[in-house]
């Protein structure tokens, strides 16, 4: 959840002919919800909190906690409060929750009704992070903001990217909005779509913004990484509080209906190493799970599976050769096949190293180099 300084918006051609578009979704399978039809707390098998004052980056003005007073699930739905109150050198109090290690994607549909609050400002953001960070800090390994609203601009609803190369500190985020005129009365379902090639934006299945996959590297496309969801309601800030914040207003809330994760069925790359050392016990391998897929491996001569035949992730005892390893995946009658290359490398046991070569006279050869398992040998003659 960044701040907008500047707002870009790319839009394809076809966007331009047709106008808005509707969502038409491939993403078949849900893999992981919370529908909220519990009472108390957040599910924790599902939801961790972020707790604390001092910004959160934007100058925001509240602080978060887990309080049920701040957050709670009752009636069907997921409450977030926002309260006047002083707390921890803090003039407001909210809530943020984070799927992080508890739901992580790659490539998927993510769908959230919500109902959101009113007034000057509130800034209620759906949004997701990258869970691994591999390609650096923010902004480069991206974000993406599913739903950001601002009290001051009722009805105005985000849609933003940011990465290395697209970022609010740069004034070039990229992104459009769309309007609903009821966003704080009704609940309306905000949605992305992300696959290889592009994120496609949603409101109420109304398409208004897609990112393409430029495919000139991460510093615009770190979408290639697992992400995971944050939900929370800000108070002020750089961007929610530029008209300043309407104390009159509160409590005001965010209301979750549900959040559902779909994925669809589609070849995945084998995750693992692509070397191995002879003998090596407990090497793991595994691709993008999809439930109710069947998952069928098969490794080179002399590989004993230990766990995990027929699931999306495998552990094996190698052998002493290399070779490929392949998995089958299937869904509905669709099969995809995958294979990774795995050498091997020979770790010498014991004190002594025999060295064959084709010159029968040894002797006239001499160690000038080594590292790791490589050794560099010429011959003096």
């Amino acid at each position: 959840m960044s701040v907008r300084k500047a707002y870009i918006a790319i839009f394809f051609f076809v966007i331009i002919l047709c106008g808005k578009l509707s969502a038409q979704t491939a993403f078949d399978n849900l893999i992981w919800s919370d529908e909220f039809e519990y009472t108390g707390a957040p599910d924790p098998d599902k939801w961790g909190y972020d707790i604390g004052g001092g910004g959160w980056g934007n100058d925001e003005l509240q602080y978060y906690t887990n309080r049920p007073e701040n957050i709670r699930v009752e009636d069907g739905k997921l409450t977030i409060t926002a309260l006047l109150e002083d707390y921890n050198s803090n003039e407001y109090t909210s809530a943020r929750i984070t799927s992080r290690g508890k739901g992580d994607w790659l490539y998927c549909r993510v769908e959230v009704s919500a109902k959101l609050p009113a007034g000057k400002g509130t800034w209620p953001a759906i949004w997701m992070l990258p869970t691994d960070r591999e390609y650096g800090g923010w902004p480069s390994s991206g974000e993406i903001d599913i739903m950001e609203h601002v009290g001051y601009d009722m009805g105005t609803v985000y849609g933003t990217i940011h990465t290395e190369a697209y970022n609010s500190t740069l004034n070039n985020a990229r992104g459009d909005d769309i309007y609903i005129s009821d966003v704080n009365t009704s609940y309306h379902v905000y949605v992305i779509e992300w696959s290889p090639d592009t994120i496609h934006f949603y409101a109420d299945n109304i398409r208004y913004y897609s990112y393409p996959n430029y495919g000139t590297g991460y510093e615009r496309w770190p979408f290639d990484k697992r992400f995971h969801l944050l939900m929370n309601l800000a108070i002020g800030g750089e961007w929610g509080g530029q008209e300043g914040v309407d104390n009159s207003i509160f409590p005001q809330t965010l209301e979750i209906d549900y959040v559902r994760i779909y994925q669809r069925f589609q070849q995945q790359e084998i995750i693992g190493p692509g070397q191995v050392n002879a003998r090596e016990e407990e090497v793991s391998f595994s691709v993008l799970n999809y439930p109710g897929a069947v998952y069928d491996w098969t490794f080179p001569e002399g590989v004993t599976v230990t766990e995990g035949q027929s699931e999306h992730e495998i552990t094996v005892n190698w052998g002493d050769t290399g070779g490929e390893v392949i998995v089958e995946q299937s869904y509905n009658n669709v099969t995809f096949t995958s294979s990774l290359d795995v050498q091997v490398i020979d770790v010498p046991q014991g004190d002594t190293l025999t060295i064959k070569g084709t010159d029968t006279d040894l002797g006239t050869w001499s160690i000038k180099a080594g590292e790791g398992n490589t050794l560099l040998m010429e011959d003096e003659e």
